[in-house]
C-alpha cells in the first residue's frame, strides 16, 4: 500500500477558568473535546487517558454524555452534548469517574507548581506557573484522541487525522495480507486500489451517542460499509444486498473474511479477528460507523464478560458501550446502538468506491486458488473450474488505467483496457488512485468522455454539462435518449446498447437493446420500434421497454450508456434477456465497447 503521512490537527479550544491563570485557588483542569475511550477490563485503562465523555451516576447506574469543564473539592462542571452546563456532586458519580477527576486534578496541580530550574527568584513564581500552564495546555491540545492508538499500528499505510468531532482514515483499500483465496462463489471482481482520501476518507465519530431508536442490520444497511477495520479496510453487512444471503455461509469470502464488491473494492463482511496478534487482544479490531469500538471474541475471564444485546454489544463495567466479534451471525455489530444517518440503504455519508470497468456476472463453479503480485502493480488471480485453471492478469498504470488479460480454463485469451474515470479535483490525492466519485456533476463543464477512444459514442440528449434531458426522465415525457456511434471495430456484425446505473453493491438496468444493425449508426430520441431497428430486452421492471430513471433521494446521480460491438448476432429470447444475461452472452463475441456517462438530479 502507498504510505500516507500522519497529519496532526489541533483538536479543540480549551476553556480556562480565571482561577487557573491567577494561581488556582481551587483545583481546576482543562479538558480537550473530541476524544473517545477504550474501556477497562482488559480493553485499555481509561484512567490514564486525557479525555472523557461518558459519566455514570451511582444511584441508578444511568449514564450521560458531556465534556469536562472544571472541578472543585465537591462538584464537577460538565457541558452536556446539548450545550448546557451541568454541575454534579462528585460523590454521586461512579468510583471510576471520581478517580478520573482526582487524577486530572493532580496532573494540573503538578503542571502549575513545576518551576523550570532557570527561574530561582520567588517573585517569578506566578509568571512561571502561567508559562508552565500554557505549555501543558499546548501539549494537551496536540494530543491525539485515544482512538488514534488503535489505528497507529498501520499508520505507515494510512492517512490519519482528526478534528473536534471525527477521526478520519485515508487508505487505498488494499490490506497487507493475501486476498480472494478460497472464494467459491465469485462474481469476477478483483482487488483494485480505491481513493479513500481527502473528502472521500472514512470518518468515525469521536463522541458517539446512543440512538433514540437503534437500527438493526437484519433489516437495514444492505449497501455500503457498517464499520471500518483498524487497518483501513471497510466492513460491510454480513448479509448481502439481497437482504437474505449470508456471505460467509454462501462461500463468497476468502480466508480473511473479505472479497471484492462490484466496484472491485476489497472489503470484509465479518470481524477481522486476524488483526488481533497485531493490535493486541485488549484493543479494538474495528470501529462501527456510529463510533463505538468492536473487540474480538469474548473470553469468560474478561472483566467485561457478559451477554450481548441484539446489536452484538454491551456496556463494560465503566459504562462504556462496545461491540464484540462472534463466530456466528451477526459476526460483528448487528446494527447500530449509536446514532447514524441512513440514506438509500446505507450509512451516510461514507466514502464511495469506484472501478473503471463494468461489473461482471458470477462465474459458476469457479474456486479461487491463488492471488499474487509477481511484480509491482502486476497482479494475477488464479481460479479453477472442474480441475482446469483460469487466470485474470492485470496491470495498474500510473495514470490510473488498468490493462486486463483473461485466460479461461480452455486456454482462450482476451484482453481489455480500461481508462481511469473522472474524479472531483478536490478529492484527488495520489496519481495512481483516481477512480471517479459517483453521483457528482462534472466540475469543469466539459462534455462527458468515453472510456475507449477507438469507438465513439455520443448523445444529443445529453447537454455540454453532462446532464440528461428532462424529457428522458420520469420528471418529463419519459422518452428514450438519442445516441450515435462511430468507428466500430472491423467485422462488427451487430450492436447492443445498455443504459444502467451502478452504485456500491447495486446495479440497475433501464434500457436494453440488441441486434442493432451496425450500419445504422444512430438511434433518435423517443425511437419507435421501426426507428430502433433492434430487439428490446428486459429492464429491471421485467418489461421490454425503456424505463426512465426516477432517482430517489437527494443529490446528483451518475448513469451510463454502454455500446457493445459484437462479432455476431445474438440468438436470445427477448422475454428472458436482461442485462445480466446479455453480458454473459457477449463474453466471447465482444469486439469493443464504449461508455457514455451522464448525470441526473431530480428537482427538489
Amino acid at each position: 500500500m502507498t504510505p500516507f503521512h500522519l497529519i496532526p490537527v489541533r483538536r479543540a479550544f480549551c476553556r480556562l477558568r480565571t482561577s487557573l491563570l491567577v494561581g488556582l485557588a481551587l483545583p481546576t483542569l482543562c479538558f480537550i473535546q473530541g476524544a473517545s475511550f477504550a474501556h477497562e477490563g482488559g480493553h485499555g485503562d481509561q484512567a490514564t487517558k486525557p479525555s472523557k465523555n461518558t459519566w455514570t451516576l451511582q444511584a441508578n447506574k444511568s449514564h450521560f454524555h458531556g465534556t469536562f469543564l472544571s472541578a472543585n473539592e465537591s462538584h464537577v462542571k460538565i457541558e452536556t452534548t446539548q450545550g448546557k452546563v451541568r454541575e454534579v456532586p462528585i460523590d454521586q458519580l461512579s468510583k471510576l469517574d471520581q478517580d478520573w477527576i482526582a487524577k486530572r486534578q493532580e496532573e494540573i496541580r503538578i503542571h502549575n507548581t513545576t518551576v523550570p530550574r532557570s527561574f530561582t527568584d520567588a517573585a517569578a513564581a506566578p509568571a512561571t506557573r502561567f508559562i508552565s500552564t500554557n505549555l501543558a495546555i499546548d501539549a494537551m491540545l496536540d494530543e491525539a484522541p485515544s482512538i488514534h492508538e488503535h489505528f497507529k499500528p498501520f499508520e505507515k499505510t494510512l492517512g490519519l487525522r482528526w478534528d473536534n468531532d471525527y477521526y478520519y482514515v485515508e487508505s487505498n483499500g488494499i490490506p497487507d495480507h493475501p486476498m480472494m483465496i478460497g472464494i467459491t462463489a465469485w462474481q469476477q471482481q478483483v482487488p483494485l486500489p480505491q481513493s479513500y482520501t481527502g473528502r472521500n476518507a472514512w470518518r468515525i465519530p469521536l463522541n458517539p451517542k446512543p440512538a433514540a431508536k437503534p437500527m438493526s442490520a437484519k433489516k437495514n444497511f444492505f449497501r455500503g460499509a457498517i464499520a471500518l477495520a483498524v487497518n483501513g479496510i471497510p466492513i460491510f453487512n454480513p448479509i448481502k444486498n439481497d437482504g437474505k444471503t449470508d456471505t460467509l455461509i454462501a462461500g463468497e469470502l476468502d480466508q480473511y473474511g473479505g472479497h471484492c464488491g462490484r466496484a472491485d473494492d476489497y472489503h470484509y463482511h465479518i470481524a477481522p479477528v486476524h488483526l488481533e496478534p497485531i493490535v493486541g487482544r485488549s484493543n479494538p479490531l474495528a470501529y462501527a460507523l456510529d463510533g463505538y469500538p468492536i473487540y474480538g471474541y469474548q473470553d469468560p475471564k474478561d472483566p467485561d464478560y457478559g451477554p450481548l444485546d441484539q446489536w452484538n454489544g454491551h456496556q463494560a463495567p465503566d459504562g462504556q458501550y462496545h461491540y464484540h466479534a462472534t463466530k456466528n451471525y451477526p459476526y460483528l455489530n448487528g446494527g447500530f446502538y449509536g446514532e447514524v444517518v441512513e440514506r438509500e440503504g446505507q450509512v451516510d455519508p461514507q466514502p464511495r468506491a469506484q472501478s473503471p470497468r463494468p461489473a461482471l456476472p458470477p462465474l459458476r463453479g469457479a474456486k479461487i486458488t491463488g492471488f499474487d503480485e509477481p511484480s509491482p502493480k502486476n497482479f494475477q488471480l488464479t481460479y479453477e473450474i472442474a480441475g482446469k485453471k483460469g487466470f485474470v492478469r492485470y496491470k495498474l498504470a500510473d495514470d490510473g488505467s488498468v490493462a486486463f488479460e483473461f485466460q479461461d480454463p480452455n486456454g482462450s485469451v482476451r484482453k481489455e483496457n480500461y481508462r481511469a474515470a473522472r474524479q472531483r479535483p478536490e478529492d484527488r490525492q495520489r496519481p495512481e488512485d483516481r477512480p471517479r466519485r459517483e453521483d457528482r456533476p462534472p466540475q469543469n463543464d466539459k462534455p462527458p468522455r468515453n472510456n475507449k477512444s477507438e469507438l465513439t459514442l455520443t448523445s444529443k440528449s445529453v447537454n455540454e454539462q453532462g446532464r440528461i434531458s428532462k424529457d428522458c426522465t420520469c420528471d418529463g415525457a419519459g422518452q428514450s435518449p438519442a445516441i450515435e456511434w462511430d468507428k466500430l471495430p472491423p467485422n462488427t456484425q451487430s450492436v447492443a446498447v445498455s443504459l444502467w446505473h451502478k452504485a456500491p453493491d447495486q446495479e440497475k438496468s433501464y434500457w436494453l437493446v440488441y441486434n442493432l444493425d451496425p450500419t445504422q449508426k444512430a438511434i433518435p430520441q423517443n425511437a419507435s420500434a421501426k426507428e430502433l431497428g433492434g430487439t428490446l430486452g428486459l429492464n429491471d421492471k421485467k418489461k421490454t421497454a425503456y424505463d426512465p430513471m426516477c432517482s430517489r433521494g437527494p443529490g446528483v446521480k451518475s448513469y451510463s450508456i454502454t455500446l457493445y460491438a459484437l462479432s455476431k448476432k445474438l440468438e436470445l429470447d427477448p422475454k428472458t434477456t436482461d442485462r445480466k444475461k446479455l453480458l454473459q452472452a457477449i463474453e466471447d463475441c465482444k469486439l469493443g465497447e464504449s461508455t457514455l456517462e451522464y448525470q441526473y438530479e431530480r428537482p427538489r
